[in-house]
């Protein structure tokens, strides 16, 4: 994402400039500034591990949090911030704009950790730290834990807000549940660095807690590095069916863009807004199986034809089925072309018995077909597009799913793309023609 929105740069700017102010010393507290110097080295190292190849991928979690953690147990609040900035900013950064993107992870992370050492300081947890006392110390430190993850939460809801302009409640909504379990596991290894590191063994003791985190961290690593060998996959069938058929190049992902925009104004799980997002993107993988010929045809197919290209949603399930990740975006895939009514294809299912997910697809679908340039008609305006689902929901649209996108666009907007020549696309048909009487509704 290189073009960053100026709401996005002025929210990354006060939270930086908060972040400054966190980082000015307590007036007479004493900072251990080697200790200092030796967390965020050790941090600073893990970042770049973390980034590296051998690892192959960034952790989805961020890297190494008992380090700041311990710091956040050890160090006066302003020194124990201070470990977080220059792993941070030295970090490799892998999408644009590389600048903004280290601000603001430096800023989020001092102010977090600057908050847990709050926390754990003025509930008496540096004390029970320093005589050794990890029962007691376990109480503070689950304070300070939950302080820092939800700091962090409240700050990715708020530049998701910014961001994608969704609901500020919708945009925090399950980012604590998410991120409290590993951080709590982080928090303990944390704590008994910061114990180890006040007892007689001294700091080197410390740094022994992080080997079987080393171990677990890079097991989960190499689950994440796994999906994303399923994902680029799934990126390349796309790009077949987008070779292949040109006209419609961009479609998928245009798809799969507005199937997660429903779903996520349906309110559910961030689990579910990502299989809808494939099954969206997966949607048209069928078409491998169908003539060029008939994909690029320009005007009306003629009825052997059309039975032709409706097989596609079952070569597409066919493809897709033993990717077991997926999920019900495999039902998607071949019932998305089937309408409330009966009258789709390829099993003529009526109502509920079409799965959620492929109701879903079917309206991202059809939206999307009308507001881009086809080999067969030219690209609908959105507001009109949208008249032309809410007319047709009920008999071939699922309503709910329908009133999902009309009021996700209007509040986001919709940026469609034109994906063939203006020169060589006939008029589109008048505005008062059903769906199921255009090309598009079927290919």
């Amino acid at each position: 994402m290189e073009a960053v929105s100026a709401r996005v740069r002025v929210y990354v700017a006060c939270v930086a400039v908060a972040a400054l102010c966190c980082l000015l010393p307590l007036p007479g507290v004493r900072t251990p500034w080697w200790a200092v110097a030796l967390l965020a080295a050790l941090y600073a190292g893990c970042e770049r591990v973390a980034r590296s190849r051998f690892v192959g991928i960034s952790h989805p979690a961020g890297t190494f949090y008992p380090v700041l953690l311990a710091g956040a147990f050890l160090l006066p609040a302003p020194a124990a911030a201070l470990v977080a900035v220059p792993g941070a900013l030295l970090s490799p950064v892998g999408q644009r704009p590389v600048a903004l993107r280290r601000i603001w992870r430096a800023a989020q992370l001092v102010l977090g950790v600057w908050a847990a050492a709050r926390v754990h300081w003025m509930l008496g947890g540096r004390d029970a730290v320093v005589a050794g006392d990890v029962p007691y110390a376990l109480g503070p430190a689950g304070a300070a834990v939950l302080a820092f993850c939800l700091v962090l939460a409240l700050l990715d809801g708020g530049i998701l807000a910014a961001a994608e302009r969704v609901p500020v409640r919708r945009a925090w909504r399950g980012l604590v549940a998410r991120s409290l379990a590993p951080i709590a596991v982080h928090g303990l290894a944390g704590l008994m660095m910061a114990v180890l590191w006040r007892s007689p063994y001294g700091p080197m003791a410390a740094l022994l807690v992080l080997l079987p985190m080393c171990v677990s961290w890079w097991a989960f690593a190499q689950y994440h590095r796994e999906r994303a060998a399923h994902q680029a996959t799934i990126r390349a069938l796309v790009q077949a069916v987008d070779i292949k058929d040109g006209y419609t190049r961009g479609h998928s992902e245009r798809v799969g863009q507005a199937s997660m925009m429903i779903a996520r104004e349906l309110d559910m799980d961030d689990e579910r807004v990502e299989v809808l997002r494939f099954a969206g993107i997966l949607h048209d993988v069928g078409k491998l199986g169908v003539p060029t010929r008939l994909l690029r045809k320009n005007g009306p197919l003629t009825p052997e034809e059309r039975r032709v290209i409706e097989l596609h949603p079952e070569y597409g399930h066919e493809m897709v089925r033993g990717i077991g990740f997926l999920g019900e975006a495999r039902a998607a895939v071949l019932h998305h072309h089937e309408r409330l009514d009966g009258s789709g294809y390829p099993y003529g299912l009526v109502g509920r018995q079409i799965p959620e997910s492929a109701r879903v697809v079917a309206v991202a679908d059809a939206f999307d077909a009308m507001t881009s340039t086809r080999s067969y008609s030219r690209a609908r305006p959105v507001a009109v597009a949208l008249e032309e689902l809410e007319r047709c929901a009920g008999s071939h649209f699922d309503p709910v799913m329908v009133a999902a996108l009309v009021e996700a666009v209007r509040r986001a907007g919709w940026h469609p793309a034109v994906t063939a020549d203006d020169a060589h696309t006939p008029r589109i048909p008048p505005p008062g023609a059903p769906v199921s009487s255009r090309p598009g509704a079927h290919r």
